[in-house]
Formats: structure tokens, sequence, C-alpha cells
């Protein structure tokens, strides 16, 4: 029986997941691996993401993101490693993930005790994530905890996005969505990447989206407008209960408490660093 009040883990993930996330959009991260001689933006987000498996080959990355199109993993892996070997892509990403948090929450933000608070909490909940199953939170884990706050707080980030991230592609699979119906569907809520941020970084074809979006027409998951379904609603919502009932560990280990402060500091960070440009704003749309 959970001890939380009804979605409160996945409101405390919403919170902490996109600060985490600023990073894949930051253009420190871009300098950090053009130092290091790679350039191409989707070779920095696989070295970026995956390092922590260490130089794994297109295969295991294919099967770990879920939704990217294997064409455009196998063009970037494994030769990326002979130029970023995984040590020193992790050591990149600390770098980058160190100076945009500096940029988009300030240094008084950085050294205060509130994101050390965050900091102590997103890692006693991340006490409580599990290794079976979950590849990409598994490697994670192995990683060390940087020692300052607000590093510490990105990692915690990290290991919490991909214990859950794990558990949705194991709901994705039971629920029959393959890669891109996942993205399509996503999409339609309104709350998902828009199509041409999925078919710029997914590398994927208007031709693949097209077909994706007839697959589920076919099911009876979308209209004729590509809007959900009544059942299309409820696939995506139970979806989401799904993958709920497989992340709430870490929440639960946090204690209703915990994750109600959480929820409230990471939402301060976010905000503020949105209302600082963090994500490009055409990210989010219908279509």
């Amino acid at each position: 029986m959970s001890t939380l009040p009804p979605r409160a883990g996945r409101r405390c993930h919403n919170a902490i997941n996109p600060l985490h996330s600023t990073v894949y959009f930051s253009p420190d991260l871009g300098k950090e691996f053009a130092e290091l001689g790679i350039d191409d933006s989707s070779a920095v987000y696989f070295a970026t993401r995956s390092a922590a498996m260490g130089a794994v080959g297109p295969g295991t990355v294919t099967a770990a993101f879920y939704n990217f199109n294997h064409e455009l993993v196998a063009r970037h892996l494994p030769a990326v490693w002979s130029v970023a070997p995984p040590r020193a892509a992790l050591e990149a990403r600390l770098r980058a993930a160190d100076s945009t948090l500096r940029r988009l929450l300030g240094e008084e933000i950085i050294a205060s005790p509130e994101l050390a608070e965050a900091a102590g909490l997103a890692l006693r909940a991340a006490e409580g994530c599990t290794r079976h199953a979950r590849p990409l939170y598994a490697a994670h884990a192995d990683l060390p905890v940087p020692e300052e706050p607000h590093l510490a707080y990105w990692h915690a980030g990290a290991l919490l996005r991909e214990h859950r991230g794990d558990g949705h592609i194991a709901a994705l699979l039971t629920a029959g969505l393959d890669p891109l119906e996942a993205l399509v569907s996503h999409t339609a809520t309104g709350k998902g990447m828009s199509p041409r941020w999925v078919l710029a970084s997914r590398g994927w074809h208007r031709d693949d989206w097209d077909a994706a979006r007839e697959r589920l027409r076919g099911r009876g998951l979308l209209d004729a407008e590509g809007e959900l379904t009544e059942a299309g609603v409820a696939l995506r919502a139970e979806l989401e209960e799904a993958t709920d009932r497989m992340d709430a560990a870490p929440y639960e280990h946090l204690g209703a408490q915990g994750v109600e402060r959480l929820t409230e500091l990471a939402r301060g960070f976010l905000l503020t660093a949105a209302s600082a440009g963090a994500f490009p704003a055409d990210l989010i749309s219908k279509g």
C-alpha cells in the first residue's frame, strides 16, 4: 500500500528531470565535446548519455534509448569512442553540467542551503532505485556522486530520470507501442516533443512519422486529424500509471514529507532555469 498521495512521485520526477535535461540543450555541452573533437550533435548526445555503460555499440544504445532510429545510432557508434572514450565523455558531461547550472541558476542558488538540501533529498530517493532490468539506471548508479551539491543534485536527477525511463520502456513494450508510435502518441498529448524536434533528433523521416500515425489510426488510438481518441487518451494514461507503479520505490523510500519538499525545491530551480532560457521555445508542441 502506497504511503504517498496519488501521482506524487510523478510530480516530483517532472520537477527534477527537466533541470537535469538542460545539459542536453546547452551550448556548453557542444563546446566541451568540440574540444574533444566531436561536433555532431547526435554523436554528442549518444556519447553523453551512453558513456556510463562503457564503449558500447549501436545495438546496446538503440535498445536502451528505445526511440532512436538504429541507422542514426550506428552512424556514430562505436566510432565516437575512438575520439572521446567513455571516461572523457563523462568528464566533459560533468563540466558542461557545472557551467550550465551555474549560468541558469546563478551563483547565489548554487551556493544556497536549499540546493544542498535538494541534493540530499534526491540522493536519498535514489537509494530506493533498483538495478534489475534497468540498464541505463544501473550504469549511472555505478558512477561516483560528485561532491559539489549542484552536481550531486544533477547526478541524482540522472539516476531518477533513467530509473523511470527504463520502467517506461517496459510499459511501452507491454502496450505494444513501437518507438515511433510511442513518440507520435506522446506528441498527440500536447506534452511530447514537436514532430520537428523528433525528426531532427531521433533520425526518423516524415514518411516514418506518417506511417506510425496510420498504424495508430488503425488501432483506434488516433483520429483522422491525428488527435488522440478516447482509447488513445486511456492508453497514454495507463502508460503513465504503469510507469508510476514501476517507479514508486524511490519516492516511497523518501517518504511523503520528503517528496513534497523535494518537489517544492525542484520546481523553484526549474522555474529559474526556464526563465533563463534553458529550453528551446519550440521544443514542445502538438503536430
